[in-house]
């Protein structure tokens, strides 16, 4: 269902003549927790694609049903999948990524695959080297079991509350879980985690493509998952290309789930406005 979805989106965005974005999620989420924002870029012109990763199911119900098919995604097989859809479409889109998907988005655009690109709480990359005790923690779900590299893992609700949920309210972070949290696969965790002592990472990106087109970090200030330490470390990477826009901005009072919280529209309209300065 979900290649036949990615392959619809495309011939529209294709049939339409409109600058296309493509949205990448991130993990323990679906494509359908970008619906509120192609719906608002829509809206302002552009032709969002929300393409799930390889064997995304359709619905959250699924997912937590089904928890198995998540298993065994890695980094670089999730960047080759968005990369070959972003081949099939007529005109370079511009991408926007939170967590795993904002690190997939860096990646996508050092390989001059985007327009113009906004990283959101993203994950970090090879060379990225702050290691925050939070970070640490809201990964210990996945990392503290090696076994779980080959395995779909869910978070349970006081895991999702600390690394998604913590700016929001008790009630607000049980509606989202509910709503949105489903397993995610375990490998690129462990293949970030590892990532400086690997010279051949999945996680590398390429900071100096004079195509890599202008590029927006956002921050959460209150993110456990990705705080300003990694973004801003991340940041100063992408700031030494000298070829292209580089910024940076955090968002007060905001955690991971920024995205999909009460909060979005603050968020998506601040990477709409700079998707707009170049597209």
């Amino acid at each position: 269902m979900t290649a036949a979805h990615d392959a619809e989106r495309i011939e529209q965005a294709n049939a339409s003549g409109r600058q296309p974005v493509v949205f990448v999620h991130g993990l323990w989420l679906l494509p359908s927790s970008w619906d509120r924002w192609a719906a608002v870029f829509e809206e302002a012109g552009y032709a969002p694609v929300t393409p799930g990763w390889p064997d995304d199911p359709e619905t959250v119900e699924e997912a937590n049903a089904h928890p198995e098919v998540f298993a065994g995604k890695g980094v670089a097989e999730v960047v080759d999948h968005f990369a070959d859809l972003i081949g099939r479409l007529e005109r370079k889109p511009a991408v926007v990524g939170h967590s795993f998907g904002g690190l997939i988005t860096q990646i996508l655009a050092g390989r001059g695959l985007s327009a113009a690109s906004v990283a959101i709480d993203p994950a970090p990359f090879q060379g990225v080297l702050p290691l925050p005790v939070s970070s640490l923690r809201s990964a210990a779900p996945v990392l503290g079991n090696p076994a779980n590299f080959h395995r779909a893992v869910p978070l349970t609700y006081d895991q999702f509350r600390y690394s998604f949920a913590n700016a929001v309210s008790e009630e607000e972070a049980r509606e989202l879980y509910g709503t949105f949290a489903v397993p995610a696969p375990g490998e690129p965790l462990f293949q970030a985690a590892v990532a400086n002592f690997n010279p051949w990472s999945e996680t590398k990106v390429d900071t100096e493509n004079p195509d890599r087109g202008p590029l927006l970090l956002i921050s959460g200030e209150k993110d456990h998952t990705v705080p300003w330490a990694l973004t801003n470390a991340a940041y100063k990477k992408q700031h030494r290309n000298e070829h292209a826009v580089t910024e940076i901005t955090e968002i007060a009072g905001r955690g991971h789930a920024l995205t999909i919280d009460s909060g979005w529209r603050e968020v998506a309209d601040t990477a709409l406005a700079f998707v707009k300065r170049f597209h």
